[in-house]
């Protein structure tokens, strides 16, 4: 696989020299695929990681799982989720697992400590235990094995690459990249996760933000509707979305990767920071939106991202995160 021709697109600064350099890519597109704006090499392979969570879901959506399970937007968010493991995300993941007859021991995602505590900086509670219910990523396999017991499918290999829910996955994953490429892996929970070209995550979002088929909007209209169950307290993802106020659909993936729909202007974006630098990738999803003229309140809580100031233990100014692209701007 060749290395993608990313651009710099962030910088930080320590004395007013540059310290690191953040390169990467960005593509806008419009819903038909065009891509509009873009820098670095807005086609090439990415892993999509979480920003795949509701594509990963939309085959439950469209067999219609949401009614035979008495689902409500709740749980089709925690779907699309890489929830801070909150007791109310820990108590929707427990109520899809009552609903199809399954247990917290089908899931097969793992446990971590609930990222809550790092997005506030607090420290986890004394001799706290965790289980799999409390894994950021604990609504979209409950989703998994909600798919799986509708069609009758062992629960046991519900994440294996060839199982009629994977292949089914892979099958949207290609007909949002149509004839492009895209790539397989293994995610953090242990799912099967696929690269695809920058510009088409990007379309995928674009067609999520206008409702382009009713599932989509479905998705769409989960996550704006409840951006605190698909992020957290303290996440860029419910930052974003409370933003947008139901025009943005918003959705971070690991290692660099954001992806956005916003609806009033029929585009998506998708935006990849090579070295996985969170700080990088908010600095320059902040940017591209007020780039594109779709951020413009200058008191929203996202503009101290435009140019956010470093600080050490102490408090004291070091430095700045800066964006260092120019895109054009759409009409």
């Amino acid at each position: 696989m060749p290395i993608p021709a990313h651009v710099p697109l962030v910088v930080t600064t320590r004395g007013g020299l540059v310290e690191c350099v953040h390169h990467g890519s960005i593509a806008v597109v419009d819903t038909k695929g065009k891509v509009i704006a873009g820098l670095g090499d807005p086609t090439a392979l990415n892993f999509t990681r979480s920003a795949l969570k509701p594509l990963q879901a939309l085959p439950f959506v469209e067999a219609g799982g949401m009614s035979r399970f008495n689902f409500s937007s709740q749980e089709l968010a925690l779907m699309c989720a890489s929830h801070g493991g909150e007791q109310v995300h820990v108590n929707i993941a427990a109520r899809m697992l009552a609903r199809i007859g399954a247990r917290e021991s089908d899931l097969q995602c793992g446990c971590h400590v609930p990222s809550y505590f790092m997005a506030t900086e607090s420290a986890p509670p004394p001799g706290a235990r965790w289980n799999q219910l409390h894994h950021n990523c604990s609504g979209k396999h409950s989703g998994f094995l909600a798919y799986c017991r509708m069609f009758g499918h062992p629960l046991r290999s519900y994440l294996d690459l060839d199982s009629p829910l994977q292949t089914r996955i892979r099958n949207v994953v290609q007909g949002f990249a149509g004839n492009e490429p895209i790539g397989t892996g293994i995610d953090g929970c242990s799912a099967p996760n696929f690269a695809m070209p920058l510009s088409r995550l990007a379309q995928a979002f674009g067609l999520m933000a206008v409702g382009a088929t009713p599932e989509l909007a479905a998705l769409a209209f989960a996550m704006t509707r409840h951006p605190d169950l698909v992020s957290g307290t303290g996440r860029s993802d419910l930052a974003l979305m409370q933003t947008g106020k139901g025009d943005w659909v918003s959705k971070i993936g690991a290692e660099g990767v954001q992806a956005l729909g916003v609806k009033s202007k029929g585009i998506g974006i998708a935006i990849r920071i090579a070295d996985g630098n969170k700080r990088a990738l908010q600095v320059a999803t902040v940017n591209v939106l007020q780039q594109l003229g779709v951020l413009r309140d200058d008191k929203s809580p996202l503009a101290r991202n435009l140019r956010p100031t470093s600080r050490n233990y102490r408090g004291t100014a070091v430095g700045t995160i800066e964006a260092r692209f120019e895109l054009p701007k759409l009409h």
